[in-house]
């Protein structure tokens, strides 16, 4: 980062007054800068020991955050997973000690560096804050994002660098049951609080984890441990095999009876949910959707004001869709809608996963800064869980590991080859892999990587998808038919989300929202509708993220005017990292000018 270089003094005039003078101001610069030492020193030690906190507080996060824990001073750590609490008060009053600690420091007296990390990290902690008393209305639990969900693949990606973390990985799974145990407690509490999720919901959780438990002996959860152990070379056969009997005993003991255990207490409390609509018709229901919308988006503009900017840019869209029609011929048009609404088939010349991330990777150079040499593995979801999980996801690797990085693809909604093509340019280069692997090439402070800024990263993702429709082999028309139908149908998710859980729209409502935009199948409107209601605000930190690096781009174009280039924004939005958009903006703008 720039910083402000002090000024030379000019030996022009020096006197024995200046002299002394200067004697002074020297003195008093050294005292100056011990101070600002002893103040970093004491607030890295701070931040550090607050990481290596948060960190060890679950056997998963630690793992897929540090490849070698004891290089930060982390040993000994108890194997667990971790609770949900219910207690409300102790979750305040650890979020208010927290701040209270980071505002011990005297941030004037810290460093360009560490403000930023100051400004990142109090950012974080008032958010939580605001949302501590609402923790009843969190949800662990929701289709294709829920714990039920994710779980398996985190076990199944928990890499074993020594045979060391598979006795950890093998400890982890006999704590599956008492996990999801805190679970169903946390979900009962939410019941008798009224709090509980619709019926339907359920059903769709119950479904998931009992097809989760009738894959039996075919589960990944088998073949992926024998292909880990496999990466071990110092085991004998005999050591394997003894490995491979203990997993499956565990699997059989502890993690299958954990789901179906959740799934009979889910059954026990289908009725209990007392709201089948959007948040706002809880208790407090539209101010918990505030605070959660500017956890979820980084962004800190109202809901009426997300609104308005989500319906410019659908306006933005749409126009921009009707000019490009208008200026092509009619055949063209009739070509075009056909490759819009239709799958594209084969368009690619090499539709191999590899192919299309080196394509990426080397359509970007020049307009994004350079990488690193990383290795990437691309997997695809089981077939048998292809209905429950995201069209694909990125594993994001610990911070002393990024050079190995995993991306999986969901091939039953991969529909055509555009589809792929974008979804790895969202998952892989310019997205996920391309913005997690230069952030940690910066060496940001550790805590920065533990803070969750889901608008920030999905909303960069979702930015890099857009702009990978103008790198396919589609024509300049196509492309930017492709990507505005992308972007108003995310557009439209989001603006149902704000109807649903704000305006308290109903499915009736929903069913008449979409019919304006001429999506009229009911039974696609009414999936639409209950993913949303099952998990608030999910689509909006893709949409509202991206939308808010686009109103960065703007400003940015505005205020360097011809010192703007791409290259330029997405270093400026990617060495600060993730953060909200607030102190995005007040970085690249506010500061710069004073020597950031």
């Amino acid at each position: 980062m720039k910083k402000i270089s002090p000024k030379k003094l000019s030996k022009k005039h020096i006197t024995a007054v200046v002299l002394i003078s200067l004697a002074i101001l020297t003195s008093s610069i050294c005292i100056f800068r011990h101070l600002n030492q002893n103040a970093d020193e004491e607030f890295s030690e701070y931040t550090h020991n607050l990481f290596c906190q948060e960190v060890s507080g679950s056997t998963i996060t630690l793992h897929y955050t540090l490849k070698d824990p004891s290089s930060y001073g982390i040993e000994n750590v108890p194997v667990t997973y971790g609770r949900c609490t219910t207690d409300t008060r102790a979750i305040c009053a650890a979020v208010e000690n927290e701040q209270a600690r980071l505002h011990s420091h005297k941030r004037s007296q810290l460093s360009k560096e560490n403000q930023l990390t100051y400004d990142v990290l109090d950012d974080y902690l008032s958010t939580s804050l605001s949302l501590a008393p609402y923790s009843l209305y969190e949800e662990p639990l929701a289709p294709l994002t829920g714990t039920q969900a994710q779980l398996p693949i985190l076990l199944s990606e928990y890499q074993f660098y020594t045979s060391e973390d598979a006795d950890t990985y093998l400890e982890l799974l006999t704590k599956t049951p008492e996990y999801f145990q805190s679970i169903l407690e946390f979900e009962q509490a939410k019941a008798e609080a009224g709090l509980f999720m619709a019926s339907y919901t359920v059903d769709d959780i119950v479904k998931e984890c009992r097809t989760f438990v009738n894959l039996g002996e075919k589960h990944y959860l088998y073949s992926s441990f024998t292909e880990r152990l496999d990466e071990l070379s110092d085991l004998s056969d005999d050591q394997k095999e003894t490995y491979e009997n203990k997993n499956s005993e565990y699997l059989k003991e502890y993690v299958f009876p954990a789901y179906t255990e959740l799934a009979e207490g889910l059954s026990a409390l289908r009725t209990a949910g007392k709201n089948k609509n959007g948040l706002c018709y809880l208790p407090e229901g539209k101010k918990y959707y505030e605070f959660l919308v500017a956890r979820e988006t980084g962004s800190d503009r109202s809901i009426q004001e997300l609104q308005t900017l989500t319906s410019r840019q659908i306006m933005e869209d749409l126009t921009a869709m009707q000019e490009t029609l208008s200026n092509i011929s009619s055949e063209q048009i009739s070509s075009v809608s056909s490759d819009l609404f239709n799958s594209q088939g084969s368009l690619l010349e090499n539709n191999e996963p590899s192919s299309i991330l080196a394509d990426l990777e080397s359509q970007i150079d020049g307009n994004f800064p350079e990488l690193p040499p990383v290795t990437t593995k691309v997997k695809y979801v089981q077939e048998s869980m292809e209905e429950y999980l995201s069209p694909a996801f990125y594993m994001v690797p610990a911070i002393d590991n990024t050079e190995q990085n995993v991306i999986y693809i969901n091939q039953s909604r991969m529909t055509d080859d555009i589809s792929l093509f974008t979804t790895l340019a969202h998952e892989g280069y310019p997205g996920h892999l391309y913005q997690n692997v230069y952030y940690a090439h910066q060496k940001p402070d550790p805590i920065r990587c533990v803070l969750n800024y889901s608008g920030y990263t999905e909303g960069w993702a979702t930015y890099s998808e857009m702009l990978s429709y103008y790198y396919t082999p589609l024509s300049q028309e196509q492309a930017t038919l492709f990507q505005r139908n992308t972007s108003v149908i995310l557009g439209l998710y989001a603006l149902a989300d704000m109807g649903i859980h704000y305006d308290g729209w109903s499915l009736l409502d929903t069913v008449s929202f979409f019919h304006t935009y001429g999506i009229t199948d009911p039974t696609t409107i009414e999936d639409i509708y209950d993913l949303i209601i099952a998990d608030p605000a999910n689509y909006l930190k893709y949409y509202i993220g991206y939308v808010e690096f686009l109103e960065l781009k703007k400003d940015a174009v505005e205020k360097w005017g011809e010192n703007f280039t791409q290259k330029k924004f997405h270093k400026a939005v990617l060495d600060i990292g993730p953060t909200s958009f607030n102190v995005i903006r007040q970085y690249i703008f506010l500061k710069r000018d004073r020597g950031f």
